[in-house]
């Protein structure tokens, strides 16, 4: 873990620190109390997220309690910066383990993926299959493309899906993650593929997300819909761009 990281994580206490009600008996009631919740809430799934998931939730309350109520805390400042140094040191243990574990999974996983029937391996090491074939054209790095998707984790575990938002999305080629600039200019437009994408040729070490663990290989189900007319993509484009700006400089309601 990033010290920035853990940083942002302990501002996020001191901000709940600074707004919360004093009172921890609580009710559920009123906007702030539910605005007061939801802080707890975000503050929490941030934590979570982070890999701190032994943090004592009870302690967390006493020093928002102490804090709030001006009381004098029940530990010297000495101690807590130990404490965080140790937090952080331990987070970043974690975090380590479950890098390597994910790419020797992630290593395994293409070893015995590449033995399946259908399943072809490029030479950068982008495994893909075709799971519906079609004649239509191949898009170019320069096209702008319609696609469906949905990317998981080799769990199953799914991250993202334009497929379940119920709307396909239009890209770039070569504004991809490159396993997807490879993968789509081997599609025909009409063509279902599915894509097993190695780290390195994903997002490797830096994760996007906290859905996508640092070292994942991402499979994708994805459908090229169509490519799209370059005129007219970099028209439509305009055209958002000027619809955003006129309902920046429209008057509020």
């Amino acid at each position: 873990m990033k010290q920035h990281r853990l940083a942002a994580a302990v501002a996020l206490v001191t901000l709940v620190l600074a707004g919360c009600d004093s009172q921890t008996s609580v009710e559920l009631k009123t906007p702030a109390q539910k605005a007061s919740y939801g802080i707890g809430l975000n503050m929490g799934k941030s934590l979570a997220q982070e890999g701190m998931d032994d943090l004592d939730s009870k302690a967390v309350a006493l020093g928002i309690e102490d804090a709030v109520g001006k009381k004098e805390q029940k530990i010297k400042d000495d101690d807590l910066v130990a404490a965080f140094a140790d937090l952080q040191k331990r987070a970043e243990e974690r975090m380590t383990k479950m890098n390597a574990e994910a790419q020797s999974a992630g290593k395994k996983f293409l070893e015995d993926n590449a033995k399946k029937d259908g399943v072809v391996t490029t030479a950068s090491g982008l495994q893909y299959q075709v799971i519906k074939k079609a004649d239509g054209a191949q898009p170019k790095p320069t096209d702008v493309v319609t696609v469906h998707y949905e990317g998981k984790l080799i769990d199953g575990k799914v991250f993202d899906s334009s497929i379940e938002r119920g709307a396909p999305i239009d890209l770039p080629v070569s504004g991809v993650i490159p396993g997807w600039v490879e993968g789509l200019q081997l599609m025909h437009v009409g063509e279902k593929v599915k894509l097993f994408i190695p780290a390195d040729l994903a997002y490797g070490a830096q994760s996007p997300s906290p859905t996508i663990p640092a070292n994942s290989v991402l499979v994708f189900d994805l459908e090229l819909i169509a490519i799209k007319d370059a005129a007219k993509a970099a028209a439509d484009a305009a055209a958002e761009t000027d619809d955003a700006e006129v309902e920046e400089a429209a008057p509020a309601k």
